[in-house]
Formats: C-alpha cells, sequence, structure tokens
C-alpha cells in the first residue's frame, strides 16, 4: 500500500526543549489514522510540519511523494487542513465563507456544492455562520479542508467542544470519508474511545517520540484478550487468579485478568469458574474482553490520555 504521508526523523526544537524528536511516520492512502497521545506531547507541532507551517529542525516529510520542504506549495496542493481555528467570516453565509475559499484556490463554483453535499450541509450553506452550532461549524471548516478535491485531509481535534450527538456524527463521517471522496485522513487527537470507533490505523506519540505505529486490528490481535469478572469476594478472587498466574486488576465492581498469548479463551474462564466455585465463591459473571486501544496505549505511554477507569493492581 502506498503512503499519502511520509516522515524521516521530523525533528523541532523550541530553544532547548524538544518538542518532535525524531518521528518516523506512514499513513497509508486511503485510510483514517489516528494520531494520538496526550496533550503536550507533540502532536500539534508534527502536524504542522507536515503541512508546512514551521520549519523542522530535522528530518523530511512528505504528502503524497510531495517533498514539504522542497515544494511547500506543490505539498500543500494535496491537501486540506482542519485545525482548531476555524477563521470564518461570521457575517457572512457558510457558502459565501466557501466561495472565498474556492476563488483563492481556483476551483470551479460547482466544487462548492459538492462539499456541501459531502458535509450534508446544503440546507444551512444560506445562513450566516454567526448562527451556526459549533458541530455545524465544524463540518463547514471539513467542507473548507475538502475544496479542490485534496487527497490527504489532516484534522486536529475535530470533535472538541462537540456534544454526544454531534460527536457521533462527526465520527460516522470521518469514517466514511475514503470510501465517499478516496481521501486519506490523518485525525490527530487525545479521546481514545473515539480514535478507536473510527480509524483504521493508528500512531501513538509520547514525549515527542512516535512509539507505536500500525493498523488498529493487527495490533489487537497481538495483545492476548482478558477475562472480565465479578464474584461475592473479589479480593478471594484476586488471590485465586494470582494461583494461575494471572495478575488481576479491579475495574469498578469486576475484575480483570490477562491471558497469557495463545490461551483458549473458553476454556479459561470455564477452568476460572470451576475453580471459583470449588472455592465457594458465588460467580455473578464472567466473559472473555477483547483487547482495546486503551490497553495498547497503556502498554508504550502513560498516563492514558483520557479519564482512566482501572484502579492500581489490587494488592
Amino acid at each position: 500500500m502506498s503512503a499519502a504521508i511520509q516522515t524521516h526523523g521530523l525533528t523541532r526544537r523550541f530553544g532547548r526543549r524538544l518538542a518532535v524528536d525524531a518521528v518516523s511516520m506512514t499513513v497509508p492512502e486511503r485510510a483514517v489514522y489516528g494520531f494520538l497521545g496526550r496533550n503536550g506531547a507533540g502532536k500539534t507541532t508534527t502536524l504542522k510540519m507536515v503541512l508546512g507551517l514551521i520549519r523542522p529542525s530535522g528530518g523530511v516529510a512528505r504528502v503524497c511523494g510531495v517533498g514539504v520542504a522542497r515544494d511547500r506549495i506543490g505539498a500543500a496542493r494535496q491537501v486540506g487542513a482542519l485545525l482548531e481555528a476555524h477563521g470564518f467570516y461570521v457575517n457572512l453565509t457558510g457558502r459565501e465563507n466557501l466561495a472565498l475559499t474556492a476563488t483563492l484556490l481556483g476551483a470551479p463554483a460547482g466544487e462548492i456544492d459538492r462539499v456541501l453535499e459531502v458535509v450534508e450541509m446544503r440546507r444551512e450553506a444560506a445562513r450566516r455562520v454567526s448562527d451556526y452550532s459549533l458541530g455545524m461549524r465544524q463540518r463547514l471548516g471539513l467542507a473548507r479542508a475538502m475544496l479542490g478535491a485534496p487527497p490527504v485531509l489532516v484534522l486536529d481535534e475535530p470533535t472538541n467542544g462537540l456534544d454526544p450527538d454531534g460527536i457521533a456524527d462527526m465520527r460516522r463521517f470521518l469514517r466514511s470519508l475514503p470510501e465517499r471522496t478516496g481521501a486519506t485522513v490523518l485525525l490527530s487527537s487525545h479521546l481514545l474511545g473515539e480514535i478507536e470507533q473510527t480509524a483504521t490505523h493508528i500512531g501513538i506519540v509520547s514525549q515527542g517520540r512516535l512509539v507505536l505505529e500500525g493498523e488498529l486490528t493487527r495490533l489487537k490481535a497481538d495483545l492476548a484478550p482478558e477475562i472480565a469478572l465479578r464474584t461475592s469476594d473479589n479480593r478471594r478472587a484476586a488471590l485465586l487468579l494470582r494461583d494461575h498466574h494471572l495478575a488481576p486488576t479491579q475495574v469498578g465492581e469486576d475484575l480483570w485478568a490477562r491471558l497469557r498469548p495463545g490461551d483458549d479463551v473458553d476454556r479459561a474462564a470455564a477452568a476460572l469458574n470451576q475453580a471459583l466455585v470449588q472455592a465457594g465463591l458465588s460467580v455473578f459473571a464472567i466473559g472473555a474482553r477483547d483487547p482495546s486501544l486503551e490497553d495498547i496505549y497503556r502498554r508504550v505511554a502513560a498516563p492514558v490520555p483520557a479519564p482512566a477507569q482501572r484502579r492500581p493492581e489490587i494488592a
């Protein structure tokens, strides 16, 4: 699979502070690539170097094979970007705002109707932006980024400030973009749950370094599943799990215990259930729990950039 975005040793210093440390990432064509990390990890700085907005201290970035440093304008033509600042003229309508950008890009007038159709805003386009909700402004920003049909879209925290319905709509929209438009989406966020439900590939950055990258389904497959259970006495159950060489973690009222790679989940759950009952415990719930993006993140970066559910391991 060809790369839509590729960096090699991309580095950026601000004085003595190393903000991005030799990041080498590959974003496959037609992927939704979730770029993850806590606030301040270096995500936005990396995106700005990919977009040619700031110069790297070292390394190179290419967009659709075009070197950003050598041909910044040529690389910029391959990308539509939505960063946190929208910069709309709020006294103009959505359509008028898009028309200004289309004129600057030399895009045909028909492009405006096309992108409005993609973001499902043809009806709202005649309203002033001052009357738009935050979700509508985010969609208008996406429409503007898609003018001229760039093959790559770079979106920085596109769900920021949205309500639950707006987040769900944005998630559905982003997932559909590669199939609907053929675009590759580089999506930066610190929200694990949203990335897990949206991305096909992920890259995790921690303290300026890319610590993990790959296809999400394969990364999950590399982790053994867990058994989640709830008993009448979780403390005694935890001791029994340790006897089975499984280190339990308490999550709310449940215990989670990760199996060994290659273990049969059903057999392991049945054996544990039998052992718990024989020990005189009532088992209220037991079942397999598939690996999550949070599990992947915890293995390579800390702290988790979202409200953590897990409590410390049971003593």
